[in-house]
Protein backbone atom coordinates (compact mmCIF):
# COMPACT_ATOMS: atom_id res chain seq x y z
CA UNK A 1 0.00 0.00 0.00
CA UNK A 2 1.48 3.60 -0.87
CA UNK A 3 1.76 6.68 1.50
CA UNK A 4 -1.12 8.62 0.26
CA UNK A 5 -3.42 5.41 1.29
CA UNK A 6 -2.40 6.00 4.94
CA UNK A 7 -2.17 9.91 4.50
CA UNK A 8 -6.32 9.54 3.56
CA UNK A 9 -7.01 8.63 7.22
CA UNK A 10 -4.41 10.87 9.08
CA UNK A 11 -5.25 14.06 10.72
CA UNK A 12 -2.57 16.72 12.28
CA UNK A 13 -3.83 15.06 15.74
CA UNK A 14 -3.21 11.54 14.73
CA UNK A 15 0.13 11.97 14.08
CA UNK A 16 3.00 11.12 16.24
CA UNK A 17 4.02 13.83 18.88
CA UNK A 18 6.74 14.03 21.81
CA UNK A 19 3.83 15.67 23.41
CA UNK A 20 2.06 12.10 23.14
CA UNK A 21 4.68 10.58 24.87
CA UNK A 22 4.34 9.80 28.88
CA UNK A 23 5.48 12.54 31.02
CA UNK A 24 8.03 10.12 32.15
CA UNK A 25 9.53 9.61 28.78
CA UNK A 26 9.40 13.49 28.28
CA UNK A 27 11.36 13.89 31.26
CA UNK A 28 14.02 11.61 30.25
CA UNK A 29 16.74 14.28 29.99
CA UNK A 30 19.44 13.60 27.06
CA UNK A 31 23.12 12.59 28.24
CA UNK A 32 25.65 15.48 28.80
CA UNK A 33 28.19 13.18 28.24
CA UNK A 34 27.06 11.62 24.65
CA UNK A 35 26.51 15.19 23.72
CA UNK A 36 29.82 16.11 23.80
CA UNK A 37 30.92 12.61 22.12
CA UNK A 38 28.36 13.64 19.79
CA UNK A 39 29.57 17.06 19.20
CA UNK A 40 33.43 15.85 18.60
CA UNK A 41 31.92 13.13 15.46
CA UNK A 42 33.53 13.18 12.88
CA UNK A 43 37.05 15.17 13.90
CA UNK A 44 40.44 13.82 13.42
CA UNK A 45 42.54 13.17 16.35
CA UNK A 46 40.71 13.69 19.33
CA UNK A 47 41.82 11.57 22.18
CA UNK A 48 38.28 10.49 23.38
CA UNK A 49 38.41 10.45 27.49
CA UNK A 50 34.61 10.86 28.03
CA UNK A 51 33.20 7.56 28.60
CA UNK A 52 33.99 5.52 31.54
CA UNK A 53 36.05 2.50 30.40
CA UNK A 54 39.32 1.58 30.29
CA UNK A 55 41.74 0.76 26.62
CA UNK A 56 41.49 -3.12 27.40
CA UNK A 57 39.42 -5.26 25.59
CA UNK A 58 37.78 -8.59 27.03
CA UNK A 59 40.57 -10.54 28.25
CA UNK A 60 40.55 -14.06 25.40
CA UNK A 61 39.79 -16.49 28.27
CA UNK A 62 36.52 -15.00 29.15
CA UNK A 63 35.19 -14.79 25.22
CA UNK A 64 36.47 -18.56 25.09
CA UNK A 65 34.62 -18.76 27.68
CA UNK A 66 31.59 -17.49 25.70
CA UNK A 67 32.62 -19.62 22.79
CA UNK A 68 32.54 -22.84 24.14
CA UNK A 69 29.07 -22.23 25.19
CA UNK A 70 28.00 -20.72 21.84
CA UNK A 71 28.96 -23.70 20.07
CA UNK A 72 27.41 -26.41 22.81
CA UNK A 73 24.20 -24.60 22.17
CA UNK A 74 23.56 -22.57 25.04
CA UNK A 75 21.24 -20.12 23.12
CA UNK A 76 18.27 -20.64 25.00
CA UNK A 77 15.88 -18.96 27.24
CA UNK A 78 17.95 -19.82 30.98
CA UNK A 79 17.05 -18.63 34.39
CA UNK A 80 15.52 -15.56 35.09
CA UNK A 81 17.47 -15.00 38.34
CA UNK A 82 20.41 -16.02 36.45
CA UNK A 83 22.49 -19.10 35.95
CA UNK A 84 23.00 -21.38 39.53
CA UNK A 85 26.91 -21.05 38.65
CA UNK A 86 27.14 -17.67 38.22
CA UNK A 87 24.99 -16.59 41.31
CA UNK A 88 27.70 -19.28 42.98
CA UNK A 89 30.36 -17.53 41.17
CA UNK A 90 29.75 -14.04 42.36
CA UNK A 91 28.52 -15.35 45.85
CA UNK A 92 32.28 -16.72 46.13
CA UNK A 93 33.75 -13.61 44.55
CA UNK A 94 32.34 -10.99 47.61
CA UNK A 95 33.38 -14.16 50.08
CA UNK A 96 36.90 -13.34 49.00
CA UNK A 97 36.57 -9.67 49.31
CA UNK A 98 35.19 -9.14 52.77
CA UNK A 99 36.07 -12.67 54.54
CA UNK A 100 32.34 -14.17 55.13
CA UNK A 101 30.48 -16.50 53.60
CA UNK A 102 27.52 -14.97 50.77
CA UNK A 103 24.60 -17.43 49.97
CA UNK A 104 24.03 -17.44 46.34
CA UNK A 105 20.35 -16.64 47.04
CA UNK A 106 21.19 -12.72 47.71
CA UNK A 107 22.05 -12.68 44.53
CA UNK A 108 19.58 -11.90 40.85
CA UNK A 109 21.71 -11.26 37.22
CA UNK A 110 20.68 -8.30 35.17
CA UNK A 111 21.38 -6.95 32.26
CA UNK A 112 23.76 -4.49 33.06
CA UNK A 113 24.54 -2.52 36.48
CA UNK A 114 21.75 -0.43 35.03
CA UNK A 115 19.64 -2.73 34.62
CA UNK A 116 20.08 -3.38 38.40
CA UNK A 117 19.69 -0.12 38.81
CA UNK A 118 16.28 0.59 37.19
CA UNK A 119 14.85 -2.94 39.10
CA UNK A 120 16.46 -1.19 42.50
CA UNK A 121 14.48 1.97 42.04
CA UNK A 122 11.29 -0.06 40.50
CA UNK A 123 11.57 -2.21 43.71
CA UNK A 124 11.13 0.42 46.58
CA UNK A 125 9.90 3.90 44.75
CA UNK A 126 6.54 4.54 42.74
CA UNK A 127 5.00 7.64 41.41
CA UNK A 128 5.45 10.91 43.03
CA UNK A 129 8.21 9.48 45.37
CA UNK A 130 11.73 10.92 46.19
CA UNK A 131 15.08 9.35 46.42
CA UNK A 132 17.58 11.67 47.81
CA UNK A 133 21.23 11.50 46.50
CA UNK A 134 24.83 13.18 46.45
CA UNK A 135 25.84 14.98 43.68
CA UNK A 136 27.75 15.51 41.43
CA UNK A 137 26.80 11.97 40.45
CA UNK A 138 26.43 9.84 37.20
CA UNK A 139 23.63 11.10 35.53
CA UNK A 140 21.59 7.81 34.43
CA UNK A 141 21.51 7.39 38.46
CA UNK A 142 18.72 10.57 38.67
CA UNK A 143 17.13 9.31 35.09
CA UNK A 144 16.53 6.32 36.52
CA UNK A 145 14.38 7.70 39.12
CA UNK A 146 13.02 10.60 37.02
CA UNK A 147 11.47 7.86 34.31
CA UNK A 148 10.00 5.67 36.81
CA UNK A 149 7.82 8.83 37.75
CA UNK A 150 9.49 9.64 41.06
CA UNK A 151 12.33 12.76 41.70
CA UNK A 152 15.43 13.07 42.64
CA UNK A 153 16.88 15.08 45.44
CA UNK A 154 20.14 16.33 44.86
CA UNK A 155 22.47 16.76 47.92
CA UNK A 156 25.37 18.46 46.92
CA UNK A 157 28.99 17.78 48.21
CA UNK A 158 31.18 20.75 48.88
CA UNK A 159 34.89 20.87 46.80
CA UNK A 160 37.89 21.52 48.81
CA UNK A 161 41.32 20.84 47.55
CA UNK A 162 41.74 17.68 49.65
CA UNK A 163 38.33 15.97 48.51
CA UNK A 164 35.11 16.27 48.20
CA UNK A 165 32.48 16.24 51.20
CA UNK A 166 29.15 14.84 52.10
CA UNK A 167 27.17 16.49 54.63
CA UNK A 168 25.44 14.55 56.47
CA UNK A 169 23.01 16.78 58.38
CA UNK A 170 22.59 17.90 54.70
CA UNK A 171 21.63 14.48 53.33
CA UNK A 172 19.52 13.79 56.19
CA UNK A 173 17.89 16.89 55.93
CA UNK A 174 16.99 16.48 52.92
CA UNK A 175 14.92 13.93 53.33
CA UNK A 176 10.93 14.70 53.75
CA UNK A 177 8.02 12.53 53.80
CA UNK A 178 8.02 11.54 50.65
CA UNK A 179 11.45 10.14 50.45
CA UNK A 180 11.68 6.54 49.60
CA UNK A 181 15.58 6.09 49.19
CA UNK A 182 18.99 7.37 49.68
CA UNK A 183 21.30 6.67 46.21
CA UNK A 184 25.13 5.92 47.49
CA UNK A 185 27.55 5.19 45.14
CA UNK A 186 31.19 5.15 46.46
CA UNK A 187 33.56 5.29 45.22
CA UNK A 188 31.87 8.18 43.36
CA UNK A 189 31.73 9.12 39.52
CA UNK A 190 32.52 11.25 38.83
CA UNK A 191 34.16 12.86 41.47
CA UNK A 192 36.50 9.73 43.19
CA UNK A 193 34.70 10.44 46.41
CA UNK A 194 34.90 7.69 49.14
CA UNK A 195 32.67 7.42 52.03
CA UNK A 196 34.45 6.33 55.16
CA UNK A 197 32.91 3.27 57.35
CA UNK A 198 31.60 5.68 60.01
CA UNK A 199 30.05 7.82 57.32
CA UNK A 200 28.26 4.74 56.19
CA UNK A 201 27.49 3.31 59.54
CA UNK A 202 25.47 6.80 60.00
CA UNK A 203 23.90 6.80 56.56
CA UNK A 204 23.07 2.87 57.15
CA UNK A 205 21.60 3.88 61.01
CA UNK A 206 19.29 6.49 59.86
CA UNK A 207 17.87 4.70 57.07
CA UNK A 208 17.04 1.78 59.54
CA UNK A 209 15.71 4.85 61.64
CA UNK A 210 13.80 6.42 58.95
CA UNK A 211 12.81 3.22 57.24
CA UNK A 212 14.35 3.93 53.99
CA UNK A 213 15.87 2.16 51.24
CA UNK A 214 19.55 2.14 50.28
CA UNK A 215 20.67 2.02 46.71
CA UNK A 216 24.35 0.86 47.22
CA UNK A 217 26.13 1.33 43.62
CA UNK A 218 30.08 0.12 45.19
CA UNK A 219 30.86 -1.06 41.61
CA UNK A 220 34.46 1.04 41.89
CA UNK A 221 35.32 -0.21 44.96
CA UNK A 222 37.79 -2.40 43.72
CA UNK A 223 39.37 0.93 42.53
CA UNK A 224 40.59 2.75 45.34
CA UNK A 225 43.27 4.64 46.41
CA UNK A 226 43.66 4.85 50.58
CA UNK A 227 45.54 3.65 52.73
CA UNK A 228 45.82 0.02 54.51
CA UNK A 229 42.91 -1.30 52.75
CA UNK A 230 42.45 -3.13 49.31
CA UNK A 231 38.89 -2.21 48.74
CA UNK A 232 37.00 1.05 49.43
CA UNK A 233 34.66 0.92 52.47
CA UNK A 234 31.65 -1.34 51.72
CA UNK A 235 27.85 -1.70 53.04
CA UNK A 236 28.54 -5.17 53.31
CA UNK A 237 31.10 -4.57 56.55
CA UNK A 238 28.34 -3.11 58.71
CA UNK A 239 25.02 -4.66 57.21
CA UNK A 240 22.98 -7.77 58.09
CA UNK A 241 21.36 -9.37 55.51
CA UNK A 242 17.83 -8.64 55.99
CA UNK A 243 19.08 -4.65 56.11
CA UNK A 244 16.92 -2.52 52.84
CA UNK A 245 19.66 -2.32 51.00
CA UNK A 246 19.57 -2.83 47.25
CA UNK A 247 23.90 -3.52 46.12
CA UNK A 248 24.17 -2.88 42.32
CA UNK A 249 27.04 -3.75 40.40
CA UNK A 250 28.42 -5.39 36.87
CA UNK A 251 30.81 -7.00 35.21
CA UNK A 252 31.74 -3.83 32.85
CA UNK A 253 34.76 -2.04 35.23
CA UNK A 254 36.71 -5.00 36.59
CA UNK A 255 36.53 -7.44 33.86
CA UNK A 256 36.83 -5.08 30.92
CA UNK A 257 33.37 -6.36 29.73
CA UNK A 258 31.20 -2.65 28.99
CA UNK A 259 29.91 -3.87 25.90
CA UNK A 260 28.70 -7.51 27.16
CA UNK A 261 25.53 -5.56 29.71
CA UNK A 262 26.08 -8.27 32.54
CA UNK A 263 25.48 -7.19 36.27
CA UNK A 264 23.60 -7.92 39.20
CA UNK A 265 21.94 -6.99 42.04
CA UNK A 266 22.08 -7.97 45.69
CA UNK A 267 19.38 -8.76 48.12
CA UNK A 268 17.92 -10.16 50.95
CA UNK A 269 16.98 -13.32 49.35
CA UNK A 270 13.36 -13.24 50.98
CA UNK A 271 12.50 -10.25 47.78
CA UNK A 272 13.89 -13.54 45.23
CA UNK A 273 10.30 -14.03 43.75
CA UNK A 274 9.37 -9.85 43.20
CA UNK A 275 12.91 -9.44 41.50
CA UNK A 276 12.50 -12.71 39.30
CA UNK A 277 9.03 -10.89 38.18
CA UNK A 278 11.09 -7.37 37.60
CA UNK A 279 13.83 -9.12 35.03
CA UNK A 280 10.88 -11.58 33.61
CA UNK A 281 8.72 -8.18 32.13
CA UNK A 282 11.68 -6.41 31.43
CA UNK A 283 14.25 -8.12 29.55
CA UNK A 284 13.50 -12.12 30.66
CA UNK A 285 16.66 -12.91 31.69
CA UNK A 286 20.68 -12.68 30.69
CA UNK A 287 22.12 -14.65 27.79
CA UNK A 288 23.26 -17.82 28.99
CA UNK A 289 26.86 -17.70 26.90
CA UNK A 290 27.22 -14.10 28.41
CA UNK A 291 26.61 -15.61 32.05
CA UNK A 292 29.05 -18.36 31.24
CA UNK A 293 31.49 -15.96 30.47
CA UNK A 294 30.77 -14.14 33.41
CA UNK A 295 31.15 -16.89 35.61
CA UNK A 296 34.66 -17.45 34.11
CA UNK A 297 35.58 -13.58 34.93
CA UNK A 298 34.66 -13.86 38.77
CA UNK A 299 36.00 -17.26 38.99
CA UNK A 300 39.04 -16.50 37.16
CA UNK A 301 39.88 -12.89 36.33
CA UNK A 302 41.70 -11.42 39.82
CA UNK A 303 45.40 -11.09 37.88
CA UNK A 304 43.43 -8.94 35.13
CA UNK A 305 41.29 -6.87 37.89
CA UNK A 306 45.30 -6.73 39.70
CA UNK A 307 46.37 -5.09 35.93
CA UNK A 308 43.11 -3.00 35.61
CA UNK A 309 43.92 -1.26 38.95
CA UNK A 310 47.49 -0.77 38.47
CA UNK A 311 47.13 0.83 35.11
CA UNK A 312 44.66 3.19 37.20
CA UNK A 313 46.76 3.60 39.77
CA UNK A 314 49.40 5.12 37.59
CA UNK A 315 47.26 6.85 35.29
CA UNK A 316 45.76 8.56 38.52
CA UNK A 317 49.97 9.40 39.56
CA UNK A 318 50.60 10.91 36.21
CA UNK A 319 47.51 13.39 36.84
CA UNK A 320 48.79 14.59 40.00
CA UNK A 321 52.11 15.12 39.00
CA UNK A 322 51.37 17.26 36.06
CA UNK A 323 48.86 19.26 37.54
CA UNK A 324 50.57 19.65 40.64
CA UNK A 325 51.08 23.43 41.79
CA UNK A 326 49.26 24.83 38.64
CA UNK A 327 46.56 27.23 40.04
CA UNK A 328 45.32 26.96 36.79
CA UNK A 329 43.53 23.92 37.50
CA UNK A 330 41.33 23.15 40.90
CA UNK A 331 40.66 19.45 41.67
CA UNK A 332 40.73 16.89 44.37
CA UNK A 333 42.97 13.45 44.66
CA UNK A 334 40.53 11.19 43.50
CA UNK A 335 40.11 8.41 46.52
CA UNK A 336 38.57 5.95 44.29
CA UNK A 337 37.14 5.23 40.83
CA UNK A 338 38.96 6.40 37.68
CA UNK A 339 38.18 9.49 36.95
CA UNK A 340 39.59 13.08 37.53
CA UNK A 341 37.01 15.72 38.27
CA UNK A 342 38.69 18.99 37.64
CA UNK A 343 37.84 23.02 37.09
CA UNK A 344 40.03 25.53 34.79
CA UNK A 345 40.22 28.86 36.91
CA UNK A 346 38.19 31.48 34.65
CA UNK A 347 35.99 28.69 33.02
CA UNK A 348 32.33 28.49 34.52
CA UNK A 349 30.43 26.86 31.42
CA UNK A 350 31.85 23.68 31.21
CA UNK A 351 30.09 22.51 28.24
CA UNK A 352 31.31 25.34 26.27
CA UNK A 353 35.17 24.57 27.20
CA UNK A 354 34.25 20.93 26.75
CA UNK A 355 33.68 22.09 23.28
CA UNK A 356 36.93 24.26 22.74
CA UNK A 357 39.07 21.05 24.36
CA UNK A 358 37.46 19.29 21.32
CA UNK A 359 38.70 22.11 18.73
CA UNK A 360 41.33 23.40 20.39
CA UNK A 361 43.28 20.64 22.08
CA UNK A 362 42.05 17.58 20.67
CA UNK A 363 40.88 16.34 23.78
CA UNK A 364 37.16 14.42 24.76
CA UNK A 365 36.29 15.16 28.39
CA UNK A 366 33.04 14.80 29.51
CA UNK A 367 31.15 18.48 30.92
CA UNK A 368 30.60 18.21 34.68
CA UNK A 369 26.92 19.56 34.35
CA UNK A 370 25.82 16.50 32.94
CA UNK A 371 26.36 15.40 36.85
CA UNK A 372 24.36 17.65 38.44
CA UNK A 373 24.24 21.38 39.26
CA UNK A 374 27.40 21.14 41.71
CA UNK A 375 29.18 20.04 38.54
CA UNK A 376 28.75 22.26 36.49
CA UNK A 377 32.03 24.42 36.85
CA UNK A 378 34.11 20.76 36.27
CA UNK A 379 35.04 18.23 33.44
CA UNK A 380 35.89 14.79 34.21
CA UNK A 381 38.77 13.09 32.18
CA UNK A 382 38.47 9.25 32.40
CA UNK A 383 42.25 7.81 33.25
CA UNK A 384 41.53 4.33 33.22
CA UNK A 385 43.07 4.50 29.36
CA UNK A 386 45.88 3.79 27.10
CA UNK A 387 48.69 5.17 28.64
CA UNK A 388 50.65 6.38 25.73
CA UNK A 389 46.98 8.00 25.00
CA UNK A 390 47.03 9.57 28.56
CA UNK A 391 50.44 11.05 28.13
CA UNK A 392 49.47 12.37 24.73
CA UNK A 393 46.35 13.96 26.56
CA UNK A 394 48.00 15.45 29.83
CA UNK A 395 50.78 17.18 26.75
CA UNK A 396 47.91 18.57 25.43
CA UNK A 397 45.69 19.70 28.21
CA UNK A 398 49.22 21.71 29.74
CA UNK A 399 49.69 22.86 26.65
CA UNK A 400 46.46 24.20 26.20
CA UNK A 401 46.64 26.07 29.53
CA UNK A 402 49.64 27.55 29.03
CA UNK A 403 48.29 29.67 26.47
Amino acid sequence: MNREYFNQFSTPNSLASINDLSPEAQKAPESGIMGIKDYAAGKEGVIPLWVGEGALSTPQFICEAANKALLEGETFYTHQRGMPQLREAIAAYHERLYGRPFSSDRFFVTGSGMHAIQIAVRLCVGFDDEVVLPTPAWPNLAAAVTVAGAKPVEVPQHFTPEGWKLDLDELFAACTDRTRALFINSPANPTGWVAELDELQAILDFARKRGLWIIADEIYTRFYYGEGRKTAPSFYEIANDEDRIFFVNSMSKNWAMTGWRVGWIAAPARLGQKIENLIQYSTSGVAPFMQRAAATALNDGELFIAEQIERARVGRDKLLRAFAGNNAVKYAPPMGSFYFFFGIEGEQDAARTAQRLVDEANVGLAPGFAFGQSGSAFMRLCFATNPDKLDDAISRLTTWLSR
